[in-house]
């Protein structure tokens, strides 16, 4: 959980506490917990649930995207996530970090945590177009990032 709370929050202490006060909630609401999902996951989304209000206290809030200027997305994009041979996961771990923070979160969600389209909306508060959207914009944002051109530089 620790490692999760890092992944948004970028810092060791600031996780910590997330963890901790993730630890705190999920056992004072024990009763809530209906085992639909195995513990891990529930509390897995408590903790991604306080990092995102951090996040957003912090005024590094999510820009929501407005229904009316969403495109329709394919949905064949899942099987187009392949990038170059000499791209290593830390390369990928930095273009995570340079993309807006919209895109950022959902691309974190989707795919480090593997959360689907539903629970990334709930999770969110959007809806499940803008979801695919914001991820689909997020993924083209980081295959940019990551091509090389022939020099081996980034273009």
């Amino acid at each position: 959980m620790l490692i999760v709370a890092f992944r948004f929050v970028k810092d060791t202490m600031e996780a910590e506490d997330i963890v901790q006060e993730a630890f705190i909630k999920a056992f004072s609401k024990i009763e809530q917990y209906k085992a639909e999902v195995s513990f891990g996951a529930w509390l897995k989304r408590i903790v991604i649930n306080r990092c995102l209000d951090v996040l957003k206290s912090k005024h590094q809030r999510l820009i929501e995207l407005e229904e009316h200027h969403l495109n329709v997305v394919d949905t064949d994009y899942q099987n187009d996530w392949l990038v170059a041979d000499e791209i290593t996961i830390d390369n990928v771990k930095l273009a995570i970090e340079r993309l807006p923070e919209k895109y950022k979160i959902v691309v974190l969600l989707y795919l480090l945590e593997g959360y689907d389209h539903q629970e990334i909306s709930e999770i969110l508060n959007i809806s499940e177009v803008a979801s695919r959207t914001q991820l689909s914009r997020g993924k083209q944002k980081l295959q940019n990032e990551l091509k090389l051109n022939k020099n081996g530089t980034r273009s």
